[in-house]
């Protein structure tokens, strides 16, 4: 059954210039428990994708479905991440992580909370960092709070909108490994948004090319690589196969090779 589902949504935005059409026609479905990503030309509107299903845009045209429901306001049970973590300074990172359960209604009695909070920190690596500030810790580090954060008031979905971009490739690598961790350990459907074709095949189930703007869903992959993934296997034949396949269709998407009939 599809937990999330986009059906025929167009978005323009309004600008000095004139209209700027976004999404056009734009067709998407991900199944419960599915980590989809979308890839595409910078500026296709990835982000405006994202922000249509958190409810904080309405599409001009098409219809936005969650868990069966229409798409109509901001959803509370939308968990995010972002490429900048934005923790609060004078916050601890314990109470950072536990922000979305100050401003989400979660049912969970307050002992409760600070032991999921710190159960999250300790599946990525941050047990004994709970009472440090955000200046204390690495970029990584940083990261990994706030992935903690996005999942700690247990949405049916999670954003990941280029969460690991500003990093270096060894800590990106690291997180990408953790990122798996973490679906064992804590199941959740997921919609990662990125540019490192190698990124999307490490972490997703599918991978969703969107053309240039505006947008609509060009070619699907599904992502070939059975049992636990590690990073070894970016570098088999299959993995060579699906990555060229992408950057073809990229290629495709940038108006830079044509379109195989």
């Amino acid at each position: 059954m599809s937990l999330i589902r986009l059906s025929s949504v167009s978005h323009t935005f309004s600008t000095a210039t004139g209209p700027l059409p976004v999404l056009d026609s734009l067709d998407l479905s991900i199944n419960e428990g599915e980590f989809t990503a979308v890839v595409g030309p910078s500026g296709c509107g990835k982000s405006t994708l994202t922000r249509l299903i958190a409810g904080l845009l309405i599409p001009d045209e098409g219809e936005v479905w969650l868990h069966g429901e229409r798409v109509v306001s901001p959803r509370s049970t939308v968990g995010m991440a972002f490429q900048n973590p934005v923790l609060l300074e004078w916050r601890s990172i314990l109470k950072n992580v536990m922000l979305p359960l100050e401003i989400v209604s979660s049912g969970m009695p307050a002992k409760e909370q600070e032991q999921r909070a710190r159960y999250l920190l300790s599946l990525v690596g941050l047990e004994g960092f709970e009472d440090k500030r955000p200046s204390e810790l690495s970029g990584g580090m940083r990261q990994r709070a706030s992935l903690c954060r996005s999942l700690v008031h247990k949405p049916d979905v999670v954003i990941l909108d280029e969460p690991f971009g500003a990093l270096d490739a060894f800590t990106r690598e690291d997180l990408w490994q953790t990122m798996h961790s973490l679906r064992e350990q804590e199941p959740f459907t997921a919609l990662l948004i990125t540019h490192d074709l190698r990124e999307s095949v490490f972490l997703a189930d599918q991978v969703i090319v969107l053309s240039g703007r505006p947008a609509h869903a060009q070619h699907v992959l599904d992502v070939d690589i059975p049992g636990k993934r590690t990073l070894e296997d970016l570098y088999t034949q299959k993995a060579t196969e699906m990555l060229a396949e992408l950057r073809q269709q990229i290629q495709i998407a940038q108006g830079k090779t044509a379109v195989t009939p």
